[in-house]
């Protein structure tokens, strides 16, 4: 029977019951993580031959006779750009190659904006009074945190099911130039697991908007990162952009952290060539170039696209039975309370799971004093400020399968408890 079915005195029952449950788990210290999407240590063990992929002199030599053990090559190897032109499917001339971090190179972009505004032609976005951004909610709280550090305004945009709600952002976007861009996560939405639609892909892609100098941050973190057999078909916004002379707005990243090192990937920055050219004088200054060793790495291991894409199927099949799991334990658990929703991806490496309102914060803080890590309530939100304080990231990822089991019953129990708590006032 469902919470919402039951009498006052069924309701107070089952509240006493699951205390004493809770106060058992309570006595068992548990120490337990589900708050990050981490590689777990089987899935990083996949990866481990290609530290030695490089044994003699030539394994370090390009193809244009560079040796990647001194310095040059600004924006990445060819090979390299070669590997993940064809992942992000754009030119060679498209594309930066960088370090390990897409974050890192994200930051960066604002940063130059701020600094120099787009192309040197525009001004700089500190010079020009307050700055905006649209936040598809629920998002990623990394986004966020960067337009916070750099003192950024951010205005919640709904996520629906096919991506941010557009008649919003294209009612904002035309009205008001101080809004300056977007985070978009295209692909296996972090933390809801969301495609974007062909159809939301073609209207970013002819956007008008009021700024000359707005951008579209497309941070394509899980472009390959299917759970269940292929990846989902998009449509590609840099090429579709072209169409409406709109290319200098798009910037998409990526990276190999999920795919073989988070601490020792590779990450990639893909626009328009005029952007190309406008960035890489600016990154010139700060270094040399990205370690092309690591890059070299990546591209003899991988060696193109199919070996990405069969080195994701050994992920899946890793990481997949741990999603069904806590699907599995969320439909016998929190369907039974009849106010709980989640959601269900065919990718990424999140759950996006909604509680009853005014919930999520309390849900968190018995989860902390049971000892089982869980994002912060409110993290999927600008300025960690959730409206309606009920949705919760859950991470499946690194646990091994029979802590996730621990971990996910006791979130359920949490959510049941805090539940029972608003429907026994």
């Amino acid at each position: 029977m469902k919470y919402t079915e039951m009498t006052s005195e069924e309701l107070k029952a089952e509240k006493a019951q699951l205390k004493k449950e809770y106060e058992i788990l309570k006595s068992r210290h548990l120490d337990l993580n589900m708050a990050r999407g981490v590689l777990s240590v089987e899935q990083l063990n996949l990866t481990q031959d290609m530290l030695g992929v490089l044994k003699t002199q030539d394994d370090c030599i390009t193809e244009n006779g560079t040796d990647c053990r001194n310095y040059g090559l600004l924006d990445g190897i060819p090979e390299a750009k070669k590997l993940f032109a064809e992942m992000l499917d754009v030119d060679d001339d498209e594309l930066i190659v960088g370090g390990n971090s897409s974050l890192n190179m994200m930051y960066d972009t604002l940063a130059r904006h701020m600094i120099y505004g787009r192309d040197g032609v525009n001004k700089p976005w500190a010079t020009q009074g307050e700055i905006k951004f649209l936040c598809p909610v629920p998002g990623y709280d990394r986004h966020f945190a960067i337009c916070e550090s750099l003192g950024i305004k951010m205005i919640n945009v709904p996520l629906n099911e096919d991506g941010p709600d557009m008649d919003e952002v294209e009612r904002l976007v035309a009205s008001d130039a101080s809004i300056k861009g977007i985070w978009c996560v295209p692909k296996y939405s972090n933390p809801t697991g969301t495609v974007y639609s062909d159809e939301t892909i073609h209207r970013f892609a002819k956007l008008k908007t009021k700024a000359d100098d707005f951008c579209i941050m497309w941070d394509n973190a899980y472009i390959v990162h299917s759970l269940y057999g292929e990846s989902a078909k998009q449509m590609n916004l840099l090429k579709e952009a072209e169409k409406f002379e709109n290319e200098n707005t798009v910037y998409e990243f990526a990276s190999t952290s999920k795919i073989s090192f988070p601490g020792s990937g590779v990450a990639v920055l893909a626009t328009s060539k005029a952007n190309i050219e406008s960035i890489k004088k600016h990154i010139s200054v700060q270094t040399i170039g990205a370690d092309k060793l690591n890059q070299m790495r990546h591209v003899r291991y991988f060696g193109s696209l199919n070996g990405i894409l069969e080195q994701m199927k050994r992920h899946s099949a890793i990481i997949a039975p741990k999603f069904k799991l806590v699907d599995e334990l969320f439909e016998k658990e929190l369907s039974k309370t009849g106010l709980c929703t989640w959601s269900k991806p065919e990718g990424g490496y999140f759950v996006s799971l909604n509680v009853p309102c005014g919930c999520a914060s309390v849900v968190y803080s018995k989860m902390c004093d049971l000892g089982v890590k869980l994002t912060p309530a409110g993290a999927t939100y600008p300025y960690h400020n959730d409206p309606t304080n009920s949705n919760l990231r859950v991470a499946p990822t690194f646990p091994p399968i029979d802590e996730l089991e621990i971990a996910t019953k006791a979130l359920c129990l949490c959510v049941k408890l805090a539940t029972l708590d608003i429907l026994t006032k």
